[in-house]
Formats: structure tokens, C-alpha cells, sequence
């Protein structure tokens, strides 16, 4: 990924959280409990969702550029949205959220080359470097917030 190539990706990814509350603004109770389809996540659940993979992601890029070679682990979302009580109301979950993903994007600005390059090895992925890790999450926000969309359509106003 060359300079202007990372510097799209990082808009992409600080333009994450605007997308997010975007596809919830106006939401009732009914439309963040409504889902897709069965076995789907609720906007409500998606919600606490991107507060957790954000914090996590947030150690993992630190690790990546602080530690060498380090192991990220992985961790079962599904079973954070059974044990985390994904029910229970989104505004502080969206401030984390909002929180990892202004304080990581600071750092992303700031890399060096060098760093760019750091790599470790992720216990489901293999091996990942810091370039790898934004591909990924600069999209991570942009489709959850399509799934919120096209959950919350579901629902008759």
C-alpha cells in the first residue's frame, strides 16, 4: 500500500463512525431490535459489536507497532453478543466506538514507513501487518452500517 493509497484507507476508516450514526439517526426501539433475517444481529447488537472490535482492534494495531511479532488473538463474537448483554442501550458503546477509532486514527496518521511494515501473526489469519489490519477495518464500519440500514428497513413505519 503505497502513501496515498494509506491515506485513503485512513479516511475511510475515521469516516466509519459518521456512517454508523448515520444509519441510526431517527431509530426507534422496535428498529434497533429488528433484524435482517433470522440469526442476524440487530442494529442494536451490531452496535455493542463495533465497541468491541474496535477496542480490541485498537490494542491489536498497538501491539502491531509496540511489540515485536506478538500474537494477536482472536476472540468468538458471538459469544461476546450472548455473554456482553448486547440489549442494553447503544450510547456508550458508540462513544467507544467513536473514542478507539479517533484516538487510532491519530496514530495511523503518524506512522512511519518502517511501521507501516510491522507485522505479527493473528491466531485465526496468520500473518498480518499494520497494512492488512486497516484494509480490514476501514470497511468494518462502512458494512455494519449497511446491515444496520437493511435491518432497520424491515420494520413497517
Amino acid at each position: 500500500m503505497d502513501r496515498a493509497e494509506r491515506e485513503r484507507a485512513i479516511a475511510e476508516y475515521e469516516d466509519g463512525y459518521r456512517v454508523v450514526t448515520e444509519a441510526l439517526v431517527g431509530a426507534t426501539d422496535r428498529e434497533l431490535d429488528a433484524r435482517e433475517a433470522p440469526g442476524e444481529w440487530s442494529p442494536r447488537e451490531v452496535v455493542h459489536h463495533l465497541a468491541d472490535s474496535e477496542m480490541t482492534s485498537a490494542i491489536r494495531l498497538r501491539r502491531l507497532i509496540a511489540e515485536d511479532d506478538p500474537l494477536l488473538v482472536g476472540y468468538d463474537q458471538e459469544e461476546f453478543a450472548r455473554r456482553l448483554y448486547y440489549d442494553r442501550p447503544i450510547e456508550a458503546s458508540l462513544a467507544a466506538f467513536k473514542a478507539a477509532r479517533e484516538t487510532t486514527a491519530q496514530i495511523l496518521h503518524l506512522l512511519t514507513d518502517a511501521e507501516w511494515e510491522r507485522s505479527g501473526t493473528h491466531s485465526e489469519y496468520g500473518r498480518q501487518d499494520v497494512s492488512v489490519w486497516l484494509d480490514y477495518y476501514r470497511r468494518h464500519a462502512h458494512d455494519h452500517a449497511d446491515q444496520i440500514r437493511r435491518a432497520r428497513a424491515t420494520v413497517a413505519n
